[in-house]
């Protein structure tokens, strides 16, 4: 036996199976070393290629998703490859004679774990046959395990877009959510689309927990967007919070709470690959709610409090710049008293 190819297999073949069961099955250790490499590099590149809101990084997270599971299966065939070539005669060649070349290393590797089962080559007694038993076996559960993974995150990133649609129903930006919500007299029935949208946060949050990829699959329509519905979110709750006088707040412990899922989807992220930008986004503008009649507190009073946010703020900010996208604000109206053309 050669022991330079075994052990090069040996080593890729642990790199495979430790790099998929950490992406697959490890639910808090996010996605694997070499798949989050592969994802950032991959990611970058696109970014390089795609200017803000092109279509061509709508394809980013499709793309890092086969540029992972290819990579995955290649590293298994390459280090299966080397283990057989490294054996001096691993398998019997029954439809030839003499050695077999290294792309029939390759061949029948290929055949073995993925199951063709075409029987050109019969192992040899021993060790041989335990050898392609296993890399029948690891091929059957690469495939088990990827298809189950890619279902899962297609159907992780249609509920963070069924979430980015959610809150865009109520406004693309923190002031346009408050406005909509006032009735003119108090936030009546603003406690159930916050407590769906808090309970869809969380799924959220864990979908990103066990699917890092989730966050290269981005969105051409920015109602789609979920990092821009989540930075509108939370500049509402921001304004809802400490921008409203507490007589005529909405539900103070649901506001809490909402708060929280937000907070706990930046950790989630921040553990992963976003930190703080090093600069604030603009405040909210107190201005749209008065013009809409809603009770607000003074501006030096919110300046305060928005101050003590400003990491969270600036975190949502660098969340927003990682995927392209822009700061949710809303656009000046024209005054009232303006005659149209």
């Amino acid at each position: 036996m050669d022991p330079v190819p075994f052990v090069v297999g040996a080593v890729l073949l642990a790199v495979v199976v430790v790099d998929l069961f950490w992406t697959t099955l490890w639910v808090e250790g996010g996605a694997g070393p070499l798949t989050s490499r592969l994802m950032a590099v991959t990611w970058g590149g696109f970014k390089r290629i795609g200017d803000r809101d092109s279509r061509l990084l709508t394809l980013a997270g499709p793309v890092i998703l086969v540029v992972g599971l290819s990579v995955w299966i290649l590293l298994l065939w390459i280090g299966w490859t080397l283990v057989f070539a490294s054996g001096t005669t691993p398998f019997i060649d029954t439809v030839g004679t003499g050695p077999l070349s290294w792309f029939e290393y390759v061949y029948v590797t290929g055949y073995t774990i993925f199951t063709l089962g075409n029987g050109d080559y019969v192992p040899r007694d021993g060790v041989w046959q335990l050898a392609t038993t296993l890399a029948t076996a690891s091929g059957m559960l690469f495939v088990t395990l990827t298809v189950t993974y890619v279902l899962s995150v297609l159907d992780a990133v249609t509920q963070k877009r069924s979430f980015a649609s959610s809150v865009s129903g109520l406004g693309t930006s923190g002031d346009e959510i408050v406005r909509t919500s006032w009735d003119g007299e108090a936030f009546r029935g603003l406690d159930v689309p916050l407590n769906d949208l808090t309970s869809q946060l969380n799924a959220l949050t864990e979908n990103h927990k066990a699917y890092p990829i989730l966050h290269y699959f981005h969105s051409e329509q920015r109602n789609r967007a979920p990092v821009a519905s989540i930075a509108a979110l939370d500049e509402a709750l921001t304004l809802f919070r400490f921008g409203v006088p507490e007589a005529d707040r909405p539900s103070d412990t649901i506001v809490k709470n909402a708060r929280a899922s937000v907070q706990s989807y930046l950790e989630t992220l921040r553990n992963a690959f976003i930190e703080p930008a090093d600069r604030s986004p603009p405040a909210p503008d107190l201005e749209r709610l008065r013009d809409a009649d809603v009770p607000t507190v003074s501006d030096e009073a919110f300046a305060d409090a928005v101050a003590d946010v400003d990491e969270r703020r600036r975190t949502l900010l660098r969340l927003i710049e990682s995927d392209r996208r822009q700061w949710p604000t809303s656009e000046p109206t024209p005054p009232a008293n303006i005659a149209r053309e």
